[in-house]
């Protein structure tokens, strides 16, 4: 959306895992949070989402204390609940269920002043199918340099 500002990007999360479905959720924050979440900084590695009593829970995401709010700061990586309707949530505990699935933070943002974060629905990747990924890019990427080339040469010579 163009009224977003991206505030942090999981960028292993589509190399480790195949993103099968997204979904946006709210995060509840405090004052604090979300002053450090505007000046950016987040850091989502090694972060998960977790149903729990029929609730979500962002667990692991790092947010950096805010400094002038020094006796109003938590713990980092406190456990943050997300914000998403019922129907989702039941939902999304039903796909967890199952072998392999786990719920993935891909980015976090802002959108009209509330942070928001981008759950993916993510199958573990092997190494063997990461290599795959890296050498289809590979080949897409040389493809793509030589049309280029083509055309430019093309060009050149005022076909």
């Amino acid at each position: 959306m163009p009224d977003d500002k991206v505030i942090a990007v999981n960028r292993k999360a589509r190399h480790d895992y195949s993103i099968e479905d997204t979904v946006e959720a709210g995060v509840v924050l405090t004052g604090g949070e979300i002053k450090s979440v505007r000046a950016g900084k987040v850091d989502l590695r090694d972060t998960y989402a977790r149903p729990e009593r029929e609730e979500l829970w962002l667990e692991g995401m790092h947010i950096a204390p805010y400094e002038p709010a020094s006796y109003d700061n938590l713990e980092p990586r406190r456990r943050r609940k997300l914000l998403l309707r019922r129907a989702q949530i039941v939902r999304l505990m039903a796909k967890t269920q199952e072998k392999g699935l786990t719920l993935i933070p891909l980015r976090v943002y802002l959108r009209n002043g509330y942070a928001k974060v981008e759950l993916g629905l993510a199958r573990g990747r092997r190494q063997y199918d990461k290599r795959r990924a890296i050498a289809d890019r590979d080949i897409e990427r040389d493809k793509e340099r030589e049309l280029s080339d083509r055309d430019r040469r093309s060009h050149a010579k005022g076909e």
